[in-house]
């Protein structure tokens, strides 16, 4: 896009000139007859350049200036002055303007003048930008480092002894799990500990976009391969390179892709969509999935050449309900993002917390820590600052199940231990169940247990009496 330049000066011919002499060399030229007119423009719409005659009726070059470093987008000044107020144009160099120009010289020198204070402009904000980018990478590896991974559980400590070892390598590693179990989360790791670490960590979602917006995603398009397609853009497997691309939801890769991927994987050599050069890079692939590909594989879904590619180093992550002793680490964990403590959560509330299934996995915990914080504002956090409706106590049906009881005796079993645990809280009790009170005094009553009175700590009325 072209940089947009605004010409303030109050001799319309001379405005018109310079106008006609600056859109030549393919700039966006807007023009101000005098300063108030050019105070209005600034504040209007944004603009690269600003250059301001110094002697206009009205507002005067001056004022216009420091208007002009007055705008939040900051633009370049140069100032056009007559030889007898260069002295003046020089001091408004110490304030900030870019350069002055003497008009005699004006139609000669001004070209060369705005090339040069908008490519220094440009050098700038590229040094900005990589400075941003280079801050920003170095606080990912920070951020991202396994020794930030919450999780001492011999299921999660096998995880990332394996994604430890794998990281300083190009090899391609396969996370599965079922969603929210950090899947990324390790794929971040293993890029902030790889020689890769400087160069980008780039996530896709292959399940997120359509097949053709998905292939342009990856691979880049060339201009006019299809319609939008205005110009060129380059993939994420070209903008990564040097660094690491995460396909995430591998499973719902379309099989078209499937065979560019799996090219892309033997060679690291794609051709973008429309186009017909062949092309390189250097990423590494790292993916994952909460599907099996197995047996996708076995549906003819995915293709088992892909799958192998891919599955050079498998590491699979457990569920959060088979490593229920990391529980209370990871709400410390969570905890400590709005500036609270475990000590704040109240022991029942902890102990239903590590009886709850969490089907949603550590990214539901966390959901729930920050519900809980918002309901519970400075006080403590107790138990019905988790309105969860699907909590069941699995750990103690899997213990019932391997005892051989019916379904009726491990339903009575498990309304009595969650009368014991909120106890003898029945809104409590059915929280725990994931069923509501009234189903919990049905279910009581059709199991012989004692409903008795009202709840503790509970205003609420206890159950209608039968007909």
């Amino acid at each position: 896009m072209a940089e947009r330049i605004l010409v303030a000066e109050d001799q319309e011919n001379l405005c018109r000139l310079i106008q006609t002499t600056l859109a030549e060399q393919g700039y966006d030229v807007s023009v101000a007859l005098g300063g108030d007119a050019a105070i209005h423009e600034l504040r209007s719409r944004p603009f690269d350049l600003v250059v301001s005659d110094m002697r206009m009726p009205g507002a005067s070059g001056i004022e216009v200036f420091r208007q002009a470093r007055a705008q939040s987008y900051l633009p370049d000044v140069i100032l056009m002055t007559a030889f007898g107020d260069a002295r003046e144009a020089v001091q408004m160099m110490k304030e900030g303007a870019s350069d002055y120009i003497l008009k005699e010289n004006l139609l000669e020198e001004l070209p060369v003048r705005v090339r040069q204070v908008l490519e220094t402009r440009k050098l700038k904000s590229d040094s900005k930008v990589l400075q941003g980018r280079i801050e920003t990478l170095q606080e990912q590896i920070h951020v991202h480092r396994f020794d930030n991974i919450v999780g001492q559980s011999a299921a999660m400590r096998d995880a990332l002894n394996l994604a430890k070892r794998v990281a300083p390598t190009d090899a391609s590693v396969l996370i599965t799990g079922e969603s929210g179990t950090g899947k990324e989360v390790i794929a971040q790791a293993i890029h902030a500990a790889s020689h890769r670490a400087k160069a980008s960590f780039m996530a896709v979602n292959c399940g997120a976009l359509p097949e053709a917006l998905l292939e342009s995603e990856l691979f880049g398009h060339e201009r006019g391969a299809f319609t939008g397609a205005v110009r060129m853009k380059p993939g994420r497997f070209e903008v990564a390179d040097g660094g690491t691309v995460f396909l995430d939801e591998i499973g719902e890769l379309p099989q078209s892709i499937q065979v560019k991927l799996l090219r892309f994987l033997k060679d690291h050599t794609y051709v973008r969509v429309g186009g017909e050069e062949m092309r390189h890079t250097d990423v590494r692939i790292l993916a994952a999935t909460n599907r099996s590909l197995e047996e996708m594989i076995r549906e003819g879904k995915f293709r088992e050449d892909l799958y192998y590619r891919l599955n050079v180093f498998p590491i699979r992550l457990v569920p959060l309900r088979e490593r229920r002793e990391d529980v209370p680490a990871l709400v410390s964990h969570f905890l400590a993002k709005y500036d609270r403590a475990l000590s704040d959560l109240r022991p029942e509330a902890l102990d239903y917390l590590k009886s709850y299934d969490f089907p949603g996995n550590i990214r539901e915990l966390q959901n729930l820590i920050e519900r809980a914080c918002i309901l519970a504002g400075p006080g403590p956090i107790d138990r019905h600052h988790f309105p969860i409706e699907r909590g069941r106590l699995a750990a103690d049906s899997g213990e019932l199940l391997s005892m051989g009881l019916s379904i009726d005796q491990m339903e009575r079993r498990m309304i009595l231990e969650s009368l014991e645990r909120a106890q003898g809280n029945k809104t409590r009790a059915a929280a725990l169940l994931g069923i509501s009170r009234r189903a919990l005094y049905s279910r009581m009553e059709s199991h012989a247990i004692p409903i008795g009175g009202a709840d503790p700590e509970s205003a609420e009325p206890g159950p209608p009496p039968p007909p």
